[in-house]
C-alpha cells in the first residue's frame, strides 16, 4: 500500500477533497501525515478528525530555507512517503528538496499553465480578458510552475466575474482533478518523458468543466 504525505499552510481544501474521494472510492492508500509550516493551518483540524497524524514545522524557527527544508525532508522520510502532495503550501522549496522528491512531488496551480505562473492568477486572467481559465496539476521541478503537467481543467470566464467568483469556480475544478491525478500516480499510470507526462493507458488529461 502506497503512502501520501501532504504539506499545507492553510485550510488544505484540496487535501480534504483527496481524502474524501479516497475514502469514497476505497483507494488502497495510507495518509501517513500532514505537515504544516505553522500551527494555525486550519487543515490540521480536518486531518486530526480523520485520524491522520499531524506535524508542525514552524518555518519561523529556521534561519534559512535550507534548514527548514532539511527538517521537512527528515520528517517526510521518517513517514515513508511514496508521494508528497502540496495542497496550498505557501513556501518556496529549495532545489535540494525538489531533487530529493523528484518524480513524486505534486502540486496544483490555479491557472492553465504555462499561462499565469506565480501569484494573483485570477486577477491577471481577468486583466488579460481571456475566455477560459482553470487549474493545472503538475510535478514540481526547480522552475516555478514549470514542471511536467499531469492534467488540467478549464472553466469559462463569465461576464461579470471578479477575482473572487472566478477563484471559486477554479477551486471547484481543482477539487475534481487533483484527486484524479493522485489516483493515476497510485495506480502507476504516469510516465514522465522529458517535460511531459504520458498517461498509460491513454485518456484525456484535459477536462472542460
Amino acid at each position: 500500500m502506497l503512502s501520501i504525505v501532504t504539506l499545507i499552510s492553510g485550510r488544505g481544501s484540496n487535501f480534504e477533497a483527496i481524502v474524501k474521494i479516497a475514502q469514497k472510492e476505497r483507494w488502497p492508500v495510507k495518509f501517513t501525515g500532514v505537515i504544516a509550516n505553522h500551527s494555525a493551518a486550519q487543515g490540521l483540524d480536518f486531518a486530526r478528525s480523520q485520524g491522520i497524524p499531524t506535524f508542525v514545522i514552524e518555518h519561523r524557527d529556521h534561519v534559512t530555507r535550507e534548514s527548514f527544508d532539511a527538517a521537512l525532508i527528515a520528517q517526510i522520510d521518517k513517514l515513508g512517503a511514496d508521494l508528497v502532495v502540496l495542497a496550498g503550501f505557501m513556501r518556496i522549496l529549495t532545489p535540494h528538496f525538489i531533487r530529493h522528491f523528484e518524480g513524486r512531488l505534486m502540486n496544483i496551480h490555479p491557472a492553465l499553465l504555462p499561462a499565469f505562473p506565480g501569484l494573483h492568477t485570477h486577477e491577471r486572467a481577468l486583466e488579460a480578458g481571456i475566455k477560459e481559465h482553470g487549474a493545472t496539476v503538475h510535478f514540481v521541478t526547480e522552475g516555478v510552475d514549470e514542471g511536467p503537467i499531469i492534467c488540467q481543467a478549464s472553466v469559462p470566464v463569465l461576464e461579470g466575474d471578479d477575482a473572487g467568483s472566478l477563484a471559486a469556480r477554479v477551486l471547484a475544478a481543482e477539487h475534481q482533478i487533483y484527486p484524479r491525478a493522485v489516483k493515476w500516480f497510485l495506480d502507476g499510470r504516469l510516465r514522465i518523458e522529458g517535460n511531459q507526462v504520458k498517461l498509460q493507458p491513454p485518456e484525456s488529461q484535459l477536462f472542460k468543466l
